[in-house]
């Protein structure tokens, strides 16, 4: 028989869960438009146990309301900075040896599930029209992209990023 957990089970159970180490992994978002989207990625990386997340651009950035409405809190525990440039932000982690992950349509682009990351990994995510700039994903080691099967071209960049995240932490052995 399957039984729903209740709340306090479900916060008992995460107490022992974070303080797991976090995975070798950070996130850029450059140029993301919605506070919405940023806080939903906030609440996945969370999950994930993402080391940090760098907003770049124009993304907005904690303490906004559109953020703490779908962070609920994410944004409190996931480590977080701005910069206005992204390019200086991947030359700086490039130099500390993170692989540069585009996660984008473009040529050579490996399927998500098929990646393997090497050690240390920054996936980078753009705007939820244009994408990521052309000067940014010049700057990337590898892209990989998430095949869509319908009419659509594309999924919501929060829901890409869950997709892909999740995906990268079992890589990472978590």
């Amino acid at each position: 028989m399957i039984r729903k957990l209740s709340h306090e089970e479900i916060v008992s159970r995460q107490v022992s869960f974070c303080c797991a180490p976090r995975i070798p992994l950070v996130v850029i978002l450059n140029d993301i438009r919605s506070l919405l989207n940023v806080g939903a990625i906030f609440r996945v990386a969370d999950g994930v146990g993402v080391e940090k997340i760098f907003l770049c651009g124009i993304t907005g950035y904690p303490p906004q309301g559109g953020i703490a409405k779908t962070a609920l809190g994410a944004e409190e525990n996931v480590p977080w900075e701005y910069h206005r440039d992204a390019v200086s932000v991947i030359n700086s982690l490039k130099i500390i040896g993170y692989e540069i992950v585009a996660l984008e349509q473009a040529q050579g682009a490996f399927p998500f599930e098929q990646y393997k990351p090497k050690g240390p990994t920054c996936l980078l995510l753009g705007n939820e029209v244009e994408g990521i700039a052309d000067e940014l994903v010049n700057l990337c080691d590898t892209s990989i992209e998430i095949k869509m099967l319908g009419v659509k071209n594309s999924l919501n960049v929060a829901v890409a990023f869950g997709v892909a995240a999740f995906t990268m932490r079992e890589k990472f052995g978590s």
